[in-house]
C-alpha cells in the first residue's frame, strides 16, 4: 500500500458514518473532510515545487492524534469542540486538519489528522521527542478548563489500521541518542559523570567548544544537543541531573543568582499541571525520565505557590471560592458575548427582511387589487415570493409592528460597543480562569484532597459551556 493510499484509508476509518453519527460529528479546518487526503497530497507537492526539497521514503503525509474521555462525563458536542481547540493549539493554526468524534465505545474519544505540510506551503511540521507529553498537557489543560477529568494512566494506543505511516521503521541516530542518555542518566551524579558514561557506551564526546556532540560508532556526523530538542540540551541535562541551569549570556555561562533572582523569574509565570510521576513510569517511563519529571514538579509546585501569594490566596477554601467564582465570571461573559451576537445577527435579518418587504409592498398590493391575477404573479413572481417570504417571517417573530430601521441601527450600535467592551475583558478572564483551575488541580494533588462531588459538579457545570475562544 502506497502512503497516499494508507492516508485515505485512515481518514476513511475516523470518518465512518456509523462512528460520527453520519458525519454530523466531524469538523475541519483550512480543509474539506470530504478530500482531505488528496489536499494533504496536494499540499505535499506544493511543498516539493516551491522548495525543491523532498524527502523520499522518510517522508510523512500526515499524522494522527487520539484523544480519549471518560465515560459518561462529556458530550459528543463538547468532546468534538475541544479536540478542534487541542489541534489548533498543538499545529498553532499552520496545519490543516480534521477532528472526528466516535461515539461507538463506552468511552467518546476523537481522532485528529493533521497536515504535516504547513498552510503556506513553505514548512514541514517534524515530529518531536516526547510530542505525546506536550500534546497531553494541552489536553488535560482543556480538560482543566471544562470541568473533566484527566485521565491519569491512559492506555498505550493499539497497533492499528495495518499500513499506517511510521510502523516498523529503523530509529533514527537521534531517536538512538535519545534513548541511550535517558538510560545513562540516572546513574550520574555530576555532568561529567554523564560525559564519562557516554563514552563508556561507545559514544565519541566532541570538543567542549560552544556546543557538545555525541558521535555513535558507525555514525559518520556527530549530533550535537542542541539539535535534540530542549529536553535535552546541556542546560536541561543539567537540570534533570538535579544541577543548576546554566544562564546563557555574553562570556561564558554563569551559575543561577541567588533565590532572590530566581524568585523573580518564578514571579508572574503560570503554573502547568503537575506530572503524575507513578502513572507515567507505568507507562513504560525510565528512572531518568522520573528524576527529571521530580524537579519539574518541584518547580512547577513553587510557581503555584507564588501564584496563589501574588493573589492574595492563603488557603484551600479561599482557592475553591475564588477558582469558582472566576469560572463563574468567565462562563458569563461568554454566555453575554454569545447573546449580543445572536441578537446582532437577528438585527441584521430582520433589517434585511424589513428592506425586502418595503421594496415588495407595492407590487404586492397591486397583485392584490388584480384578484390574484395568473398572468400578473407570472411577471411579478420574484418580488410576490420574496414578500410573502418576508410576510412569514415576521409572523413567525410574531411582530405585530414593524420596528424602523433607525431604531434597529440604534439598537446595533449600542451591543457592538459592549461587545468591543467585553472582548477586551474577554482573555483576561479566560487566562485568569484557566490559572485559578490549573493552580487548584496542582494544590489538590499536593495536599492530597480530594474535592466532594458536589464541589466537582459545580465547577464542572460552570466550566464546561463555552470556554473556547470566540
Amino acid at each position: 500500500m502506497t502512503k497516499s493510499s494508507a492516508v485515505a484509508a485512515v481518514i476513511d476509518y475516523v470518518q465512518n458514518p456509523q462512528k460520527t453519527d453520519n458525519g454530523r460529528l466531524i469538523t475541519s479546518y483550512a480543509c474539506d473532510s470530504r478530500s482531505a487526503d488528496d489536499e494533504f497530497l496536494l499540499a505535499k507537492r506544493e511543498y516539493e515545487y516551491i522548495t525543491g526539497r523532498s524527502q523520499g521514503r522518510r517522508d510523512v503525509i500526515a499524522y494522527h492524534i487520539r484523544q480519549s474521555f471518560k465515560p459518561g462525563e462529556i458530550d459528543p458536542e463538547t468532546a468534538n469542540r475541544i479536540g478542534y481547540e487541542l489541534a489548533m493549539s498543538f499545529t498553532k493554526g499552520r496545519h490543516a486538519y480534521v477532528v472526528c468524534t466516535h461515539i461507538d465505545k463506552a468511552h467518546i474519544h476523537n481522532h485528529i489528522i493533521f497536515n504535516s505540510t504547513s498552510l503556506d506551503y513553505e514548512r514541514k511540521f517534524k515530529n518531536f521527542w516526547r510530542s505525546d507529553r506536550a500534546i497531553r498537557r494541552i489536553s488535560d489543560l482543556l480538560c482543566v478548563e471544562n470541568g473533566l477529568s484527566i485521565v491519569e494512566n491512559p492506555q498505550p494506543p493499539k497497533e492499528g489500521y495495518g499500513d499506517w505511516l511510521g510502523n516498523n521503521r529503523t530509529p533514527t541516530w537521534k531517536e538512538v541518542l535519545k534513548q541511550k542518555i535517558d538510560e545513562v542518566l540516572p546513574a550520574c551524579a555530576t555532568f561529567e559523570d554523564f560525559l564519562t558514561a557516554m563514552k563508556s557506551a561507545g559514544y565519541a564526546v566532541g570538543e567542549r567548544r560552544k556546543y557538545i556532540s555525541f558521535t555513535a560508532p558507525g555514525q559518520k556526523k556527530p549530533t550535537r544537543m542542541k539539535s535534540l530538542g530542549d529536553d535535552y540540551t546541556e542546560e536541561a541535562i543539567r537540570e534533570r541531573l538535579g544541577m543548576v541551569r546554566i544562564i546563557t549570556g555574553g562570556g561564558g555561562g554563569q551559575l543561577d543568582a541567588p533565590t532572590e533572582k530566581r524568585h523573580a523569574e518564578l514571579s508572574g509565570t503560570r503554573p502547568n499541571l503537575l506530572i503524575d510521576i507513578q502513572a507515567k513510569l507505568r507507562d513504560g517511563k525510565g528512572a531518568g525520565y522520573a528524576q527529571w519529571a521530580k524537579i519539574f514538579n518541584l518547580k512547577e509546585a513553587a510557581k503555584t505557590l507564588l501564584f496563589l501569594k501574588e493573589n492574595g490566596i492563603d488557603s484551600y477554601e479561599d482557592l475553591v471560592k475564588k477558582s469558582s467564582s472566576a469560572s463563574g465570571d468567565f462562563t458569563a461573559q461568554t454566555k453575554r458575548i454569545r447573546e449580543i451576537e445572536a441578537r446582532q445577527k437577528e438585527i441584521a435579518e430582520l433589517q434585511k427582511q424589513i428592506g425586502t418587504y418595503g421594496k415588495t409592498r407595492d407590487i404586492y398590493a397591486k397583485y392584490k387589487a388584480s384578484g390574484w391575477s395568473r398572468s400578473f404573479y407570472d411577471i411579478h413572481a420574484a418580488d410576490i415570493i420574496l414578500h410573502r417570504a418576508a410576510k412569514k417571517y415576521f409572523d413567525e417573530l410574531g411582530m405585530k409592528k414593524l420596528p424602523s430601521i433607525n431604531q434597529l441601527k440604534q439598537e446595533y450600535g449600542t451591543l457592538a460597543a459592549e461587545l468591543k467592551k467585553l472582548y477586551g475583558e474577554y482573555h483576561k478572564l479566560k487566562d485568569l480562569s484557566r490559572e485559578l483551575s490549573v493552580a487548584r488541580a496542582n494544590a489538590e494533588r499536593i495536599l492530597g484532597v480530594t474535592p466532594d462531588a458536589q464541589d466537582r459538579d459545580d465547577a464542572r457545570a460552570q466550566t464546561r459551556r463555552d470556554t473556547h475562544d470566540i
